[in-house]
């Protein structure tokens, strides 16, 4: 029962029987142990050096009270657990160089590895999710797995992100203009936003990728398919891949959600909810056809409306508009 604490199950036999008779001699122990006096002596002195028994007199000893004794040895045991496992992750790096060095030279090829079709690499997307523990972080374009767009979708993405989220990892993506193509997707991304995602947007990505923990990454192989991807293991194209990554996202324009009315604002000033997501997409460089798609209305009222806010903020063209949104502490 207390081998996991590193007490034989003699040892804990010689403890137990101590624990009946206090004072006991070490005659009187080795006879209820039915062992020799000098096996059952050996076995006081290991209980000892545990803290779990005392001599309390030539030949005579007694047992501490378990309560406090193997409480502070259960202590004791995971403290030494906790410090082993942490100088083995410690370790892990040195191993994973000389692992990746040792396959580079004996199979390079299963560096990459290569999946093709569209339910084997929706079970590996699948994997990956499931498994991620410190940073997920995301290249975004289309084609999705995914029904992005549909209903359903966003609940089950904003579940999802919470829960990585909950579990304390980063979530960083680089989002594009086709991204944010989807009716609705530019303010469910403002959403994702708000729970804690970091997001980015750029005008265009070259390609589609998602890193996983800094130790593997997915990445698409043909453009406006995802029947193929490439699993890309530690290597040096990896390491390429993390350096690539963090460019596109130093180059990213940053897609917060929207920032909280000032106090001082007269009731009213400010823009509502519709208003405000208009005047985000304008900075993102949406034409009124886009926006009308993400707010269900038709591009003749998508113009109207941006034509009232240009001259609510007393702008001239979209770009004054978007410097008066900031201006005033609309936009963040």
């Amino acid at each position: 029962m207390l081998d996991a604490l590193g007490i034989s199950t003699f040892d804990e036999h010689v403890y137990r029987a101590l624990l009946t008779g206090p004072q006991t001699t070490v005659r009187e122990l080795s006879g209820a142990v039915d062992a020799t006096v000098a096996r059952t002596v050996h076995a006081l002195r290991r209980l000892a050096g545990l803290g779990l028994v005392r001599r309390t007199g030539p030949g005579r000893w007694e047992a501490a009270g378990p309560q406090s004794a193997l409480t502070a040895l259960v202590n004791r045991r995971r403290s030494e657990a906790e410090t082993a496992f942490t100088d083995a992750e410690a370790i892990l790096p040195d191993l994973n160089r000389l692992y990746r060095t040792g396959r580079l030279q004996t199979d390079p090829g299963s560096l990459v590895e290569v999946l093709t079709g569209r339910e084997t690499v929706a079970r590996k997307v699948e994997e990956l999710s499931r498994s991620v523990t410190a940073h997920l972080w995301t290249l975004d374009k289309p084609p999705y797995l995914e029904p992005v767009g549909e209903p359903g979708f966003n609940d089950q993405e904003t579940a999802t992100t919470r829960m990585w989220l909950g579990r304390g990892v980063e979530v960083r993506t680089v989002y594009c203009r086709e991204s944010l193509e989807p009716p609705g997707r530019f303010r469910s991304l403002l959403h994702l936003a708000s729970l804690g995602e970091q997001a980015r947007l750029l005008p265009r990505l070259p390609f589609k990728a998602r890193i996983v923990d800094r130790r593997i990454a997915l990445v698409l192989l043909v453009g406006g398919s995802q029947d193929s991807i490439a699993v890309v293991h530690p290597s040096g194209l990896l390491d390429a891949l993390i350096e690539l990554f963090e460019a596109y996202w130093d180059r990213a324009e940053p897609l917060d959600p929207a920032p909280a009315p000032a106090e001082a604002e007269p009731p009213g000033a400010r823009p509502g909810e519709d208003e405000l997501l208009l005047l985000r997409m304008l900075h993102a460089g949406y034409k009124d056809h886009a926006i009308g798609r993400q707010l269900g209305i038709s591009t003749r009222t998508a113009t109207r409306r941006v034509a009232a806010l240009m001259r609510t903020l007393d702008a001239r063209n979209r770009f004054q508009a978007g410097a008066a949104a900031y201006a005033r502490g609309w936009l963040s």
